[in-house]
């Protein structure tokens, strides 16, 4: 049955009004359009892309017949189209998404493929970082002349790729110091995201672009002293988990928490990973050394402090008992790799033992809210915990044994309390 029809069967029993039944006629149709408006965006950004790979594989069928002359008026083909349709979505379709996202996304990649072309009729030097780089630079106008969110998430993903080769290149090359200046030149469009549109598709997709790009860049800067990349990382999911649990709005999609959902399996990975003897035995015999102008050590106080200030601001006006352990596991982690630099077989018993309280605190907050997937997360990272202890341990295979079947009894009866309470209620 129809909204429509429903409304109007509604209005004959008299269970509301006519003025009610317009309300609900304008909410649907408002709720429809907006689904259709996504629909058509995303079919428009698809087409966008296939438009452009079939003019490059039309051009690219007959390319080595061309003089060079030719080849090069070819490949500035495509970037001629793209600016004439983005001029034309400015005068003419300013406000319809579908346009002005579609014609976005064309010149975008128009931009790169011609830099390519290019580079390959000169036979310019091969530079993969330094082509992304230029292409980025020159894309990054688009996003606020043309009002473009799929702009934006293609360049957050270009500047991580540049950021990661940059990085991890094999030759002798700087750190992707550039890639934090790129971040910061698209959060201003960002934050306009958040606050006009804080529940489109697109900020959802920014809410996990963003805090990927980051974990993932973060490792360009490693080192010599790469051991303090450990504590930036802590940090750094620290940052992500409390701007999930406290700052974005209410009313975001659990999925959509990008922030949250990263911030937290990191933290717990990491913990999981340092629980073992080998990092903590590295650390006290090659402790890392503090030099002031180490990256790595820039980038944990920055990240710490930065933590700490959102730790304060959250925690400002609750109580202690509120305190969420995730949240506090960074400063956790610093004190321990301070002390691991001496006493190993401490910390990695700290670091077992803070994992086990992470897990049995989440496993309570879980059955005091009623919610299963917590139950669950808690359970899980209990098990993961006996998974990891199972490696390195001389326990007998029956102890090991028993505590799987342990573990594997608490999901099931942990869950069949939890399904019985909520059909008690």
């Amino acid at each position: 049955m129809s909204i429509r029809k429903e409304i109007d069967e509604l209005l004959r029993a008299g269970l509301i009004t006519e003025e009610t039944a317009e309300k609900l006629q304008r909410y649907y149709q408002a709720k429809k359009q907006t689904s259709s408006n996504r629909l058509f965006t995303a079919f428009g950004i698809l087409g966008a892309v296939l438009v452009g790979l079939g003019l490059i594989l039309i051009i690219a069928h007959h390319w080595d017949e061309l003089s060079r002359t030719t080849k090069t008026l070819l490949s500035f083909f495509p970037l001629l189209i793209g600016q004439l349709l983005c001029a034309y979505t400015l005068l003419k379709k300013r406000n319809n998404a579908v346009w002005r996202e579609s014609t976005t996304v064309f010149l975008f990649l128009a931009i790169g493929a011609n830099m390519a072309l290019i580079s390959q009729i000169y036979h310019l030097p091969e530079d993969t970082a330094a082509f992304l780089l230029s292409w980025m630079l020159l894309g990054l106008p688009l996003v606020y002349i043309m009002n473009s969110s799929m702009a934006s998430l293609l360049f957050l993903g270009g500047i991580t790729y540049y950021a990661m080769l940059q990085g991890h290149s094999s030759y002798a090359k700087p750190s992707p110091y550039l890639y934090w200046l790129l971040l910061l030149s698209i959060i201003p469009h960002y934050r306009k995201l958040c606050k006009n549109r804080p529940q489109s598709n697109f900020t959802f997709f920014h809410h996990w672009a963003i805090p990927l790009s980051l974990t993932f860049a973060l490792s360009s800067i490693a080192g010599e002293q790469d051991k303090l990349l450990f504590i930036a990382y802590f940090s750094l999911f620290g940052v992500f988990y409390i701007l999930g649990d406290s700052f974005l709005p209410p009313s975001t999609k659990p999925a959509a928490n990008g922030y949250k959902l990263i911030g937290s399996p990191g933290t717990v990975m990491l913990l999981l990973l340092l629980s073992f003897q080998w990092f903590w035995k590295g650390l006290e015999n090659s402790p890392p050394q503090f030099f002031p102008g180490s990256p790595e050590l820039l980038a944990a106080i920055v990240l710490s402090l930065t933590a700490a200030l959102l730790l304060y601001h959250q925690q400002k006006d609750k109580k202690l008992r509120e305190l969420k352990p995730l949240t506090t596991a960074f400063i956790f982690f610093i004190a321990v790799f301070i002390l691991g630099t001496s006493f190993s077989s401490l910390a990695v018993l700290l670091i077992n033992l803070y994992l086990l309280v992470i897990g049995s605190l989440t496993i309570r907050n879980g059955a005091r809210q009623n919610q299963l997937s917590t139950l669950n997360y808690g359970l899980l990272i209990i098990a993961a915990l006996i998974i990891c202890r199972f490696f390195d341990t001389k326990w007998s295979f029956v102890t090991k044994g028993i505590l799987f079947v342990l573990v594997g009894m608490s999901f099931f009866f942990a869950n069949y309390l939890m399904i019985k309470k909520r059909s008690a209620t």
